[in-house]
Formats: C-alpha cells, sequence, structure tokens
C-alpha cells in the first residue's frame, strides 16, 4: 500500500484540500492519503518542521510526504523530491526542507515545473502525483528530476545555550493551549547536567520539576514534561497554559533591534534556569 500524507498551510475553509487529494486520486485510486495538519500557520517555518518532524517518524519506510507550506515563496522553478532514511518528502524549494530533517538528505532530486505552465497549487500537486506514479512503477529516483540539485537552507532554529540558562521558542501551541518549546530532552539533560532548574514566568509563576504525565499534578496546576515528540512542553492540566503565562508562537520576523518587538520575545520565549 502507498501511503502518502499531506501537510500544507491551505486550512479548510475553501474546496482546495478536497481538490488536492482528488488530483493524487486521479492518477493513482489506491493511495492512501493520510492528512498530517491543514492548520500549519503561514510563513510559521519552525511549526512546520516540528509538525512533519513530530509525524514523519512514525510511519513506515517508503511513504510519500507531500509539503505545501509557502509553496510560492518566490516563482517555483522546480519542487524537490527527497529521499532520506528511506523516506520520500516532496517540497518547495523554500528552506524548509533543511528544517525538518535538520541535516543533510541523502539524496535530493528537483522536479522540473514546465516554464509555460500556470504554476498554482493544483498543478504542482499534479506533478508530484505524476512523480509518485513514476516511483511505485519501479522507477528509479536517480532517473527522476535533476540529480544533486542545489536547493536554499534555513537553519534549523535552535534554543540559546549558556552555562547557567537554556532559552528555547515557542514553536507550537495545541488546541488545549498547552506550549510546545524547542528544547529537547536530550538538549535540557545536556545542559542541566544534573542541577536543579526553574521556568520563571512574567506573573512569577515558577515550575520546578519534570511531569510524567498531566495527571502527576492536580487539577488546575502548571506542570512541564516532555511530550512523545521529545520537546519540552509546558502544560496546566485541565486548562490553558498559553492563555494564563500570555504565551503566543514565535515569530522569526521580529525585528530585534525594536523595543517593541523585543518586548513581545518575551511572550515568545521560554527559559529555563540552572542552579
Amino acid at each position: 500500500m502507498n501511503f502518502v500524507t499531506l501537510t500544507s498551510d491551505i486550512g479548510h475553509n475553501d474546496y482546495l484540500v478536497g481538490a488536492i487529494k482528488a488530483q493524487l486520486l486521479q492518477t493513482n485510486p489506491d493511495l492512501h492519503l493520510i492528512d498530517i495538519s491543514h492548520n500549519i500557520a503561514p510563513f510559521n517555518f519552525p511549526q512546520a518542521s516540528y509538525v512533519c518532524r513530530g509525524a514523519f517518524k512514525n510511519f513506515p519506510e517508503f511513504t510519500y510526504h507531500i509539503i505545501l507550506v509557502n509553496l510560492f515563496d518566490k516563482k517555483p522553478k522546480n519542487l524537490l523530491l527527497a529521499f532520506h532514511k528511506n523516506q520520500y518528502i516532496f517540497c518547495a524549494d523554500n528552506g524548509l526542507l533543511n528544517m525538518i530533517l535538520e541535516e543533510k538528505p541523502d539524496i535530493v532530486m528537483g522536479i522540473e515545473l514546465e516554464k509555460e505552465a500556470n504554476k498554482n497549487t493544483l498543478y504542482c500537486t499534479h506533478v508530484i502525483a505524476e512523480t509518485i506514479a513514476r516511483i511505485a512503477n519501479g522507477e528509479s529516483i536517480q532517473k527522476i528530476g535533476m540529480p544533486d540539485v542545489s536547493f536554499v537552507e534555513k537553519n534549523p532554529l535552535l534554543p540559546l545555550e549558556h552555562k547557567n540558562f537554556i532559552e528555547g521558542q515557542i514553536i507550537f501551541i495545541d488546541n488545549f493551549e498547552n506550549v510546545i518549546v524547542n528544547i529537547t530532552k536530550k538538549q535540557f539533560e545536556d545542559q542541566r547536567q544534573g542541577r536543579s532548574f526553574k521556568i520563571v514566568f512574567l506573573r512569577d509563576e515558577v515550575i520546578n520539576k519534570i511531569s510524567e504525565s498531566y495527571a502527576d499534578v492536580p487539577d488546575g496546576e502548571k506542570l512541564a514534561l516532555f511530550n512523545s515528540a521529545d520537546y519540552l512542553e509546558i502544560a496546566i492540566n485541565k486548562g490553558n497554559a498559553a492563555g494564563l503565562f500570555g504565551l503566543k508562537n514565535y515569530s522569526e520576523n521580529l525585528n530585534r533591534s525594536s523595543v517593541i518587538m523585543q518586548n513581545q520575545l518575551l511572550y515568545q520565549t521560554v527559559k529555563v534556569y540552572f542552579q
């Protein structure tokens, strides 16, 4: 069975997600289509990379992952097809691929788009569908498109590390307003080195221990844990952490030289102090 995942910033307010699926099924009606998310915040690469990275690693080998996020950052000449750790990934050449993988892909190909084509979302989907069909029919990925094509690379969003603290950015806020920070358990423990710690919020709220689950604290109590993707999560048991602490998704577009923007950063980052 050919699994195909879909991740986009399109939302569900119009016909487009359904039309994308129709394009794929027209080429191969046996595809098994799986939605990851269509609610990626526009232009939010850290959020997109977190969602994709967390989901992709759980799929069987040789799954096809289609990412339609910031597809038209610039007028596209080609799409990217990467093969990495036995997974196929299709996306625009906009820097997102490197952020998802956090390393160079094993193979990356350029899938050329016709010069005269109207390069909209459905056309790009059609090109991807035809490419999947060629691979599924046994054609080598090395014979599809332009091999070893150069592509845009954006550095993954990494926490700021210091001897006595680590500061991470808020990369995702879920439906329960739990706050996900780009600090992995390994980064946390490497920086901690066995010391005690505290997470201090603007309202003088403090968290100084790591829980295993929400049930470790009473209803309405704050907690920190490492989620199933191994990232630091700030939550309130049966409550809304983002709303209570005034926390927001991190924006890469902030001008750090602006006093107003610097103040906004306080609500988009989480700092862990080690003692």
